[in-house]
């Protein structure tokens, strides 16, 4: 017979096999986005989470968190566009490119908001962009800012990134510019503004960066940390994980799939892609699809699989409760 311990034991383990979902996160200045994963976890009692994309600690804001099976559609989300906020002070250049680094560079010039936006058609399109030196990006198998923080001499390449748009928010003042960026993967916003003080005959950095949208989550989306601590602390027994108080807040896994086709198919079906077998879509009313495709079965996520002529092959299975 199990004691109170194995009961409790088996009800954790029962709460974390049913935290599947996304939640995007306002991410607080002064955490790291790995910080605020490991907070989540243990506000929802869940071990398997993960996030889709970065954020210094110097940023806040939209910081998509994938729970149980969503932490299988990542990808999706990490490729997705992103939008930032940021502001750039103008005069300095810091080794880390933004207000946490040391000065590396001074100017006594200041760009006149004309001469800002004369400049930023040059940034828009598919342009090449050296990281800063301060980055994730792996040199002969580190990451650069470690390099960097010993000492190193860090020389990274030009990278093709893709910018959608660069616009001046409002006015200069007090020698600093407010700015949005829609970008793609592997833009860095504190290479832009390094890029644009230089351009200007000027120096920049960043003193202020927001988040504001990743693939198909915006600003709508996000909920604060403090909010679902505070809902914790409130809850019945707050000493335990309170994931069930919090599952409210969950976004569907599929959520992370928008811009991919769906296709209903029969619980038969369903049970062969769960089994890895292809699927043949039969009869004269059988939809002609191609490429990557969503299937659910009574409107529930089963599978990512590749269509082509006429079946479906699975590449993702989810074991999500029924």
């Amino acid at each position: 017979m199990p004691t109170d311990g194995g009961d409790r034991l088996m009800g954790r383990r029962r709460r974390e096999s049913n935290v599947h979902g996304w939640l995007i996160l306002d991410k607080p200045v002064g955490l790291t986005s790995t910080q605020a994963v490991s907070r989540l976890k243990r506000l929802f009692g869940t071990r398997k989470a993960g996030h889709a994309g970065t954020l210094d600690p110097l940023a806040s804001g939209c910081l998509p968190v994938a729970f149980g099976e969503a932490t299988k559609t990542v990808p999706y989300v990490v490729d997705g566009l992103k939008v930032y906020r940021f502001t750039v002070r103008w005069g300095v250049e810091t080794d880390t490119d933004d207000s946490e680094g040391k000065a590396i560079e001074t100017s006594d010039v200041r760009p006149s908001d004309a001469e800002i936006d004369a400049a930023l058609p040059g940034f828009v399109g598919i342009i090449e962009q050296v990281p800063p030196r301060y980055s994730a990006i792996k040199v002969a198998g580190e990451r650069a800012y470690d390099l960097a923080r010993e000492g190193e001499a860090v020389e990274l390449k030009a990278r093709q990134v893709e910018i959608l748009r660069l616009d001046r928010v409002g006015p200069t003042a007090n020698d600093e510019t407010e700015f949005e960026c829609e970008c793609g993967k592997g833009t860095y916003v504190r290479a832009i503004a390094r890029d644009l003080g230089r351009m200007l005959g000027s120096r920049g950095h960043i003193v202020a960066l927001r988040r504001l949208a990743v693939g198909p989550f915006d600003e709508e989306d996000m909920i604060p940390l403090d909010k679902l601590q505070e809902l914790c602390d409130r809850a019945p027994g707050s000493d335990e994980p309170c994931g069930e108080t919090l599952t409210d807040f969950l976004r569907p896994v599929e959520t992370a799939l928008d811009d991919i086709p769906a296709l209903a198919i029969s619980r038969t079906d369903a049970t062969r892609l769960r089994n890895g077998q292809a699927v043949l879509l039969r009869g004269r009313d059988a939809p002609v699809l191609s490429g990557l495709v969503y299937a659910t079965t009574q409107g529930q996520l089963v599978a990512l699989v590749e269509a082509d002529r006429g079946e479906l092959h699975p590449k993702r299975v989810f074991n999500l409760p029924g």
